[in-house]
């Protein structure tokens, strides 16, 4: 480690609040279980009656209020609880938790590299981490982080050339034509296919799947391949801005579409259930066999983890509508509740975001049901992949001069790739060397492969529904609860931070979407907030709320939360109603995650109740001689 990295991390531990110093002080480094692994051991006790679930959801708001800090705000980010003490608290307020012990048993066993970096990954949602065991597996001796805004950590070895776990070529054709005929797959390809199905429930004989680069790519396949020429309309139902959707949209108006969004009250971001009827329910007293277009429904907020009635799809169905359900924010299993026995989509999107290993990160995979695929038009589409076994990829290096399309693919991967001549032709030779001696199998001896590759999905099958599901709610509902408590000095009860959609809710999603205020009230930038964020290890996003709707009382308060998506339009005197809304923090909680997650994440955000805090910051990264962020 160079030496100003090394006085960096030591004068940020100097200035960390004792609550982050305390989570960052334990035995992390995979050597030794987590520090409440034992803890969440099941006690033997004597069996009680189940409540009723509609029992157990009136009952859950109400005790996690009473359990959680009673009675108690915090105005200082020194006399927050310790985390040891705050762990027992948690226990007593949600007992079942214990019972989602083998969730760190997987995380201490299969993914210690999280804690052996320090890092809390709080910038995903479903089931998208790589493990270490798959790291190890392609004899890969560095580890990163799975975040999209932290870097590799300073002490960590120097880069490597990263040897993936598959490759991707993209296929020519159409989208129809795919969907109908298929096309040459590897067995590699084939039997991931079955996996994905199957780990979903769906149906082989009711659908068929393509994979695509990534969900942006298959949001946009549809739209370029969909007839919107006689099908006029696209509605959408997002409380915040969504590239994949924005890419579908602009994509559906270049094909003749009616782009129309459903809104959101506020502030607690509800649907609003009369509007979206309106748009929905046809006119029309005489149904007439004539489709009125297509319906994107994505059953949660990623952001704001707001929960919507599956009841939209089938007043969707019953009016005409082909329907396309967006589960790329679902967490893992919740397709066992989805029901497709009950409910077919026309189409269903879901993203593999670094499930099947670090490199490369992922895919995503586009169902169509078979009875709609000869609406689909006929249209030159690009974003359709074919999976590569490893194997074979190493093969067409080592025995090709580089011009192939999958050895440029394995090229890329490696994250050092620059344009010009004499890069690549290191790369390459990189590669080549750092494939001898590697057997080159056969494609039809990759089971063990393949098996690692599905190691994550694996995992979550062996956790299922029921365990994945309490725990999340568990940890996102105190962490909640806890955002709520900090308030600020010296003020007539100024809350620290404001939540936007659900707070404590039994069915609200994993994913919490707020803003953090100083004592005046004024909103600390998002983009600031996360990076703060990143230097005490602590890996958040940010995003942007829209189609929100202001009913009469609350247009004051409009005039002050509403502000311009990234300035875009200043001087603009057309106003687009799709670039008002507002920027806000996020965190999401995968599978993996647990308290010690969150609790460091409360921890990092009550130092904001220090009104220095941020000059603190400011003056301690410039002091070391580090380059200054632009936002501060």
């Amino acid at each position: 480690m160079r030496k100003d990295q090394r006085s960096m991390k030591e004068e940020s531990q100097k200035m960390q609040s004792p609550c982050l110093e305390e989570v960052s002080q334990g035995c992390l480094h995979g050597c030794c279980p987590s520090p409440f692994l034992n803890q969440h051991e099941p006690q033997t006790k004597a069996s009680k009656p189940r409540n009723s679930s509609a029992a157990c959801r009136r009952d859950f708001a109400s005790k996690t209020t009473s359990s959680i800090f009673p009675n108690t705000q915090f105005t200082n980010h020194e006399s927050l609880p310790s985390m040891q003490d705050s762990f027992a608290e948690f226990t007593k307020a949600y007992p079942q938790y214990s019972d989602t012990y083998r969730v760190d048993q997987i995380r201490s066993r299969e993914y210690y590299h999280l804690s052996f970096s320090y890092h809390t990954c709080l910038d995903y949602l479903g089931i998208g981490l790589f493990s270490y065991s798959q790291l190890q597996k392609q004899e890969c001796p560095k580890y990163r982080i799975a975040s999209s805004s932290f870097p590799v950590p300073p002490e960590s070895p120097p880069p490597v050339l990263d040897i993936p776990f598959f490759g991707v070529s993209y296929k020519p054709g159409n989208l129809k034509t795919q969907l109908l005929h298929g096309g040459v797959a590897s067995e590699f390809e084939s039997v991931i296919r079955k996996r994905i199905m199957s780990f979903l429930n769906v149906s082989e004989n009711d659908y068929s799947m393509v994979f695509t680069a990534n969900k942006t790519s298959a949001f946009k396949l549809v739209a370029e391949s969909y007839p919107f020429q006689s099908n006029r309309k696209l509605l959408t139902v997002y409380d915040y801005e969504s590239e994949a959707i924005e890419a579908m949209c602009n994509s559906s108006e270049k094909n003749g579409a009616k782009v129309m969004s459903a809104e959101f009250s506020w502030p607690r971001l509800r649907l609003q259930s009369s509007k979206l009827r309106n748009m929905l329910v046809s006119k029309e007293k005489k149904k007439k066999k004539k489709r009125r277009g297509l319906f994107v429904f994505p059953l949660h907020s990623r952001m704001t983890g707001a929960r919507y009635p599956y009841l939209w799809m089938s007043i969707a169905e019953e009016n005409g509508w082909h329907v396309l359900i967006d589960s790329c924010a679902l967490g893992p299993k919740d397709m066992d509740s989805f029901g497709l026995s009950l409910f077919r989509p026309d189409f269903l999107i879901c993203s593999f975001y670094k499930v099947f290993g670090e490199n490369p990160s992922g895919f995503a995979c586009l169902f169509a049901k078979k009875s709609t695929i000869p609406v689909l038009e006929t249209s030159s589409t690009s974003g359709i992949i074919g999976l590569i076994p490893s194997q074979k990829l190493f093969r067409a290096v080592t025995e090709s001069p580089g011009t192939d399309t999958e050895v440029e693919y394995l090229a890329s991967q490696s994250g050092r790739i620059e344009k010009g001549k004499t890069t690549y032709e290191i790369q390459h030779a990189e590669i080549v060397e750092k494939l001898k001696g590697i057997e080159m199998s056969e494609v039809s001896e990759s089971d063990k492969g393949i098996e690692m590759e599905c190691r994550g999905l694996d995992e979550v099958d062996s956790l299922g529904l029921v365990t994945i599901s309490n725990r999340a709610r568990c940890l996102i509902n105190w962490l909640v609860s806890a955002l709520l408590k900090l308030q600020h000095p010296n003020t007539n009860g100024t809350p620290l931070v404001r939540i936007y959609g659900p707070k404590v809710k039994f069915d609200r999603g994993p994913a919490i979407a707020f803003n953090v205020f100083d004592w005046k009230g004024e909103k600390i930038e998002p983009v600031l907030v996360q990076k703060l964020a990143d230097r005490s290890n602590i890996s958040l996003s940010y995003g942007f709320l829209h189609h929100l709707w202001f009913a009469d009382k609350y247009q004051e308060e409009k005039e002050k939360v509403i502000e311009r998506r990234n300035n875009e339009a200043d001087g603009n005197k057309g106003k687009d109603k799709s670039d008002m809304g507002i920027a806000v923090v996020t965190a999401a909680l995968g599978f993996l995650a647990n308290f010690q997650d969150i609790y460091k994440l409360w921890a990092f955000i009550a130092q904001f109740l220090d009104a220095d805090f941020v000059e603190k910051e400011r003056w301690r990264y410039t002091s070391l001689n580090q380059k200054t962020i632009e936002v501060l």
